[in-house]
């Protein structure tokens, strides 16, 4: 079955009490228990299981091409219950351009509670295989990286990471339907479902789907329930909406991007653009080889740096300064001033969202901004 049909489709049942097309919102949090003391309808208590998560995790691992999928109430929920899966003491790789909140969550929260976390440009295999130790449990990808788009060889990777008997994450959460991570070597697959999938900037959520409904997914579904960190129905109803037309928004997000970035990367105003799909990007191949199309992020560095990129960020008229991504309006971002202290991004970095406009009209406005 082709992607778009499938978008469509997975997750979805007519009700059978009323025929309705669109999917019920289940708002119950308590199920009624069988005469006999059982749950034959299969929910009990809708922090353990829910009609709409049930029918969102369907659908995610279904597109992902997983077995199954544990849902949570935002990305970093769904981030958060993997590392929880491991135990004080284990070694966690993690990409060293990656989301802030990865990054901060390992650093503030999880070397205080005992992993060792080591960060390296995953984008350097040999980096790779060097930090690798005895104890190394887990390996977090991001492809392409946030904010500066560096693209990792998923494929090398997971294998560098497999022989050391590791599990190798990937957040796909900038590409989805664009790459396909278990087709690739990975393990487990992380979304921030309030972006791409969402894709209204009007709903929080995570998932993590397996490639293997192992002992490790079955620790990750326990944190789910036991800690409690799960989406509300309605969140589960419109983020598998959202999943009905994602095919189709990736396509036009890329579009627009490549065209946006080819203008950004003639302008005279402009250091440098940071996007897979342009020629001249040190990881362009291996994007090629690895995803359909580049996907809607982009960054770009303004020459005389940060005073003239707060400047550009203020002058768009049709980009909104949010932070925030994967929805239809387009946004734009100075990434260092969100990060704060200990960021790693150059002063000089705008973050862009394209969104559904039309590509002309966002050009334009950058073009205006920019002068």
């Amino acid at each position: 079955m082709k992607i778009e049909t499938l978008a469509v489709h997975a997750g979805h049942i007519i009700d059978p009490a009323t025929g309705a097309v669109s999917s019920p919102i289940h708002l119950s949090t308590t199920f009624e228990r069988d005469p006999e003391g059982t749950y034959s309808r299969g929910f009990m208590y809708t922090r353990n299981n829910n009609p709409n998560r049930q029918a969102l995790e369907q659908g995610i691992s279904a597109l992902e091409g997983g077995p199954a999928a544990a849902a949570f109430a935002s990305g970093t929920g769904a981030s958060m219950s993997i590392f929880q899966a491991l135990a004080p003491g284990d070694h966690v790789l993690a990409h060293v351009d990656a989301y802030y909140g990865t990054s901060r969550l390992l650093r503030e929260m999880f070397l205080r509670w005992g992993l060792d976390v080591s960060f390296v440009d995953m984008s350097d295999l040999r980096a790779v295989g060097k930090a690798l130790r005895p104890k190394t449990k887990l390996a977090w990808m991001e492809t392409p990286s946030n904010p500066l788009l560096k693209i990792v060889d998923l494929a090398a990777v997971a294998q560098i990471v497999h022989r050391a008997g590791a599990i190798c994450v990937c957040d796909n959460t900038w590409v989805p339907t664009l790459q396909r991570p278990f087709d690739l070597g990975a393990d487990l697959v992380l979304h921030s479902t309030t972006k791409y999938f969402g894709g209204h900037c009007d709903v929080l959520g995570g998932i993590v789907v397996t490639n293997v409904e192992n002992d490790f997914f079955q620790r990750i579904r326990s944190i789910q329930y036991e800690g409690g960190a799960v989406p509300s129905p309605f969140d589960c109803w419109l983020i598998l909406r959202g999943m009905r037309t994602l095919p189709w928004r990736m396509r036009a997000h890329s579009e627009n991007a490549m065209k946006v970035a080819d203008f950004l990367s003639e302008h005279q105003k402009v250091a440098r653009v940071h996007y897979p799909g342009l020629k001249s990007h040190p990881g362009h191949e291996t994007a090629t080889k690895q995803m359909s199309m580049f996907g809607g992020m982009l960054s770009l560095e303004v020459k005389d740096g940060r005073d003239a990129a707060m400047s550009v960020a203020a002058k768009t008229k049709i980009f909104t300064r949010a932070t925030s991504l994967g929805g239809v309006e387009s946004l734009i971002e100075h990434r260092a001033s969100i990060e704060g202290a200990g960021t790693t991004s150059p002063e000089g970095l705008l973050r862009l969202s394209i969104g559904l406009e039309n590509a002309d009209d966002l050009i334009e406005d950058l073009d205006e901004a920019l002068r």
